[in-house]
């Protein structure tokens, strides 16, 4: 027996309206459709999957996931789970780094600094970096890029086979925020329009040509690149990262991370699906939840801010080196005597010791009194 799709929103908790949306985005198609009426009609055994969709809806799912867990959901209940489980992960981890910011924010307001007016280059504390990349030793091209200047770290891991031009786009729209000059606004706007400008050049490096990773779950066509910057005023270290390059601080010789991986991987290690040292090991490791691909909307970027000081060393790098290069030998790298120029020569020494099976972007800045 076919219910109208009054008796189906009753049945299942969704509205009219509701129902109408999950038919033409695919969601939740009807039985039948009248020909002549256009009435939608649908079976009871739909009713299950109607109440799965609300329930999913609740809790802040997008559409498409939606549609994703739904799809499992018929043939795999564990790996419906899984994705549940994962998306609610990241979920958790976004609202941490936003309520991070979110203080960042409050002690900046409450305090003297007028976020509206202050330069985004005051302050008496600088970078004295150094930048390196290294194709690797398996690698025939380089597709990494960085940039490093006094106020300034981003280094970009381009992918796809436009991939070169599209890290070196991303960098490129970064590089004019090194310039020591007053700047309207403050830093996390200058970082904010940065990332929108990467992707904007990102989409003119992009040939439209079949990629090798993915951006969310769906293949990307084209090509694209991770972003990870670092923008230095006064005493205040303001982050910018989309993808799975990293960010590291090391004081008193103690490395800490600063971004966390957008890859799908990371989310099944914070949803407790995966052991953290299984997570080097797999194969799909690389593939992405955000990137920079040019589209019409730059993905939304995770900002942080963090007090720094003079001895500080940040550490900024491609997957080429966090992938495969352990942090305690990272650790080791940065600890190691000399100043920015030998620590990132440390840093890729390490990476090729462990076979530099990826290209390398390393840039290395020490925090100094300006």
């Amino acid at each position: 027996m076919l219910l109208t799709i009054g008796d189906f929103a009753r049945a299942s908790g969704l509205s009219a309206k509701a129902l109408r949306r999950y038919d033409e985005t695919g969601l939740l198609p009807p039985a039948r459709v009248d020909p002549y009426t256009g009435y939608r009609y649908y079976t009871r055994d739909q009713v299950e999957q109607a109440r799965l969709v609300r329930w999913l809806r609740r809790i802040g799912m997008p559409l498409a996931d939606t549609g994703r867990v739904c799809a499992l959901y018929a043939t795999d209940t564990a790996g419906a789970a899984r994705a549940v489980r994962a998306y609610w992960a990241e979920v958790e981890a976004q609202t941490a780094a936003r309520r991070d910011l979110a203080a960042s924010l409050a002690e900046r307001i409450g305090g003297t600094t007028d976020m509206t007016t202050t330069s985004a280059f005051s302050g008496g504390l600088r970078f004295v970096a150094a930048v390196r990349l290294d194709r690797g030793l398996v690698r025939t091209v380089q597709q990494d890029a960085a940039h490093a200047g006094p106020h300034l770290l981003a280094v970009a891991d381009g992918y796809g086979p436009d991939g070169e031009r599209a890290s070196a786009a991303a960098v490129t729209a970064l590089a004019s925020l090194a310039a020591p000059r007053e700047r309207a606004g403050d830093a996390l706007n200058a970082l904010e329009d940065g990332v929108r400008d990467a992707n904007r050049r990102v989409a003119g490096a992009d040939a439209d040509a079949p990629g090798d990773r993915v951006s969310g779950l769906d293949a990307v066509s084209g090509s694209g690149t991770t972003l990870t910057a670092a923008l230095l005023t006064g005493t205040r270290l303001t982050l910018a990262h989309v993808g799975d390059s990293r960010a590291y601080l090391l004081r008193g010789g103690v490395l800490a991370p600063l971004t966390r991986d957008h890859t799908v991987v990371q989310a099944l290690v914070d949803a407790g699906e995966l052991d953290p040292a299984e997570a080097a090991e797999r194969p799909d490791r690389a593939v992405l939840l955000k990137a920079l691909d040019g589209g019409d909307a730059a993905p939304e970027p995770d900002f942080g801010m963090r007090e720094v000081r003079a001895g500080d060393r940040v550490l900024l790098c491609t997957d080429g080196v966090s992938a495969v290069v352990p942090a305690e030998e990272i650790t080791r790298a940065l600890r190691a005597g000399g100043g920015a120029e030998a620590a990132a020569d440390a840093v890729v020494e390490a990476a090729r010791g462990r076979g530099g099976p990826d290209n390398v972007a390393c840039v290395v800045g020490d925090v100094v009194a300006g």
